[in-house]
């Protein structure tokens, strides 16, 4: 890898003699690491857990990740283990119920993570400025299958508008990048000491656009995946002396081996791949100072064209479906049925108003004519009713099948009708079983478009068979 120069030069000034030592970890292997799905039952790896995340481990090497059905049933997300210190700022910081904004959300990392780190009650707005990148965060989240989530297509300051709405934002807000050059050795060409102080301008306004809907007293986590001081030290010593927030300091330990504040004296977070074992990546806690909520964005009253109108009529299967059907509101949209979490409804309402929506708790299913053909999200939920279906395990070779959207062959004693099915007891999605054949359900863009499979696979269950 060729570093700039001048990346160089300001990075030498930062760390002194220390340096050296990065640049040659910076020429090492990039560690590989996951973090387990507890609430779909993942079985941890026998592999060196990630001292910062309960479930965050290390591997020794890549898994085949496209060739495992594990990975497209949510059963694990590939995550940079640097980044998984948000774990410690949620777990000091947030105890009770909150409405939490991932504002630069994509692909969907912290997005998941928050998800299985919020207290139960909570709810997650995940946002991604650009449309593409969007929707393969609501893929990943669906994969997660907690719905008590929301995801939204939009710029900072429209959701800015929400005013006093969100108790928790996280921002992972778009750097230079330079912590990523081993993951990205091309990311280094499109360096430069301009792109540094054009993204340290914008990450400020990235901040003034949702200070307004962060509530007083909220908390504000921001993070980069770089190690200039302008991006990272400068913005937060900006954002505690223009918009009065308070830095907060978050217990670590020793081992971590976790590098402090190069400038200003503020409660700062910074991994050096030379010091820990993963990418570079900087994070801060803040408090937003106390005050009067004399303003709150709260959900209109009903369109008057609205009022009396008969609620819509859910068919009976549907709540069998479900496992706690009463904990979530349906609503019909053009013949698909959507399940949002009870205690979220009227922020979803308000949300459906305001912000793009790309995806919101649960697709339940399509309605075509008297049948109700199953969602593909439902089968990933963790509020799926496994019961309410006929379940096919298959075997590696069929599920990769499944996921490629191939044709199925099911033993003929599986009755007729939607099928589940699972690889090691994990669904995959949905069949409609004719038979003599099985129409595969499986959503047409998220299938494995590759013909090739390697010779030798390696699969999470390699690791978790050794435990």
């Amino acid at each position: 890898m060729a570093l700039p120069i001048e990346f160089i030069t300001r990075t030498r000034a930062l760390l002194g003699e220390e340096y050296d030592k990065l640049e040659t970890a910076l020429q090492a292997d990039v560690p590989v690491s996951i973090r387990i799905n507890r609430n779909k039952g993942t079985k941890a790896p026998s592999t060196p857990q990630v001292g910062w995340s309960e479930t965050g481990y290390y591997l020794p090497e890549r898994l085949s990740f496209t060739f495992d059905p594990l990975f497209h049933a949510g059963a694990y997300y590939v995550q940079e283990a640097s980044s998984m210190f948000l774990e410690q700022a949620i777990r000091n910081f947030v105890c009770e119920p909150v409405k939490c904004l991932d504002l630069c959300a994509a692909p969907g990392g912290k997005s998941t993570h928050l998800l299985s780190l919020l207290p139960e009650g909570s709810l997650l707005v995940s946002n991604e400025v650009i449309r593409t990148r969007s929707n393969i965060l609501a893929e990943n989240i669906t994969k997660w299958g907690n719905p008590n989530s929301i995801v939204t297509n939009n710029d900072p300051e429209d959701i800015g508008r929400l005013t006093h709405l969100f108790d928790v934002i996280v921002t992972d807000v778009p750097c230079s990048g330079e912590g990523m050059f081993r993951k990205d050795t091309d990311s280094t060409g499109e360096w430069s000491v301009a792109n540094v102080n054009l993204c340290a301008a914008r990450q400020r306004r990235i901040i003034h656009d949702i200070w307004n809907a962060l509530k007083p007293g909220g908390l504000l986590i921001y993070s980069t995946c770089t190690y200039n001081t302008e991006e990272d030290e400068d913005n937060i010593h900006y954002i505690i002396e223009e918009l009065g927030a308070e830095a907060l300091s978050i217990p670590i330990r020793e081992e971590w081996q976790i590098t402090g504040p190069l400038r200003h004296a503020h409660p700062v977070y910074r991994f050096f791949p030379h010091k820990t074992k993963g990418e570079g990546f900087f994070l801060a806690a803040l408090r937003k100072a106390s005050g009067e909520v004399d303003e709150i964005t709260r959900p209109k009253s009903k369109n008057k064209k609205d009022k009396g109108k008969a609620a819509p009529v859910i068919p009976p299967v549907v709540n069998k479906w479900i496992q706690e059907p009463d904990s979530l509101r349906m609503e019909i949209f053009n013949d698909t049925i959507q399940a949002i979490p009870a205690i979220h409804y009227d922020t979803w309402q308000l949300l459906s108003t305001q912000l793009r929506i790309v995806s919101a708790g649960i697709r339940i299913g399509e309605i075509k004519g008297k049948d109700i053909l199953p969602a593909h999200s439902l089968a990933l939920s963790t509020a799926l009713n496994k019961e309410a279906f006929t379940c096919a395990e298959v075997s590696w070779d069929d599920a990769i099948k499944y996921l490629k959207k191939e044709a199925l062959l099911l033993p003929t004693e599986i009755e007729k009708g939607y099928v589940l099915v699972c690889y090691q007891g994990f669904p995959l999605g949905f069949v409609k079983h004719l038979g003599n054949r099985a129409n595969n359900l499986y959503p047409q863009e998220w299938r494995i478009r590759t013909g090739y499979i390697p010779e030798q696979v390696l699969l999470l269950t390699d690791y978790q068979q050794k435990r």
